[in-house]
């Protein structure tokens, strides 16, 4: 039963982030905020003992696991180079703090995170130039023979 609850959950947020798609500049993905979305009323459940089931903490933890991954993967594309991504994806791991409410761990992890994002993380601005460069580049070597 859990397991559906969770499913038709992720389709519904995920249905509606689709349709919210169409009004803003940006984009979202539609089945990250549906996981995000789930996970975060599921946490906010457990802490207010509504659901008190071990299973419930289990798919959350599942579901946050989904959504590091995702997050320090889009991470990892926009660092500068030569710059570690193994310290940003160690520090997700205090996301799961949210699940034990440990606070002590993740508010510290999450405000130091923060500061190597914006000191670590290339603007969009910069990723463009360098395709910008590989394409011309492309354009060279075909026109050179």
């Amino acid at each position: 039963m859990i397991i559906t609850i969770v499913i038709i959950s992720i389709l519904a947020i995920s249905g509606i982030a689709a349709l919210i798609n169409k009004i803003p500049p940006f984009r979202i993905c539609p089945i990250c905020a549906g996981v995000a979305g789930t996970w975060f009323w599921l946490l906010i459940g457990i802490h207010l003992n509504l659901l008190k089931n071990e299973n419930w903490k289990l798919i959350t933890a599942i579901l946050m696991g989904g959504s590091v991954v995702g997050i320090a993967y889009q991470i990892a594309k926009r660092l500068g180079p030569r710059k570690s991504e193994v310290l940003f994806k160690a520090l997700f791991i205090a996301v799961y703090g949210l699940l034990g409410s440990l606070w002590i761990i993740f508010v510290p992890a999450i405000l130091f995170l923060a500061v190597l994002a914006a000191l670590f993380i290339k603007s969009p601005a910069g990723t463009v130039k360098t395709n910008e460069s590989v394409e011309e580049i492309k354009k060279r070597m075909e026109d050179c023979c």
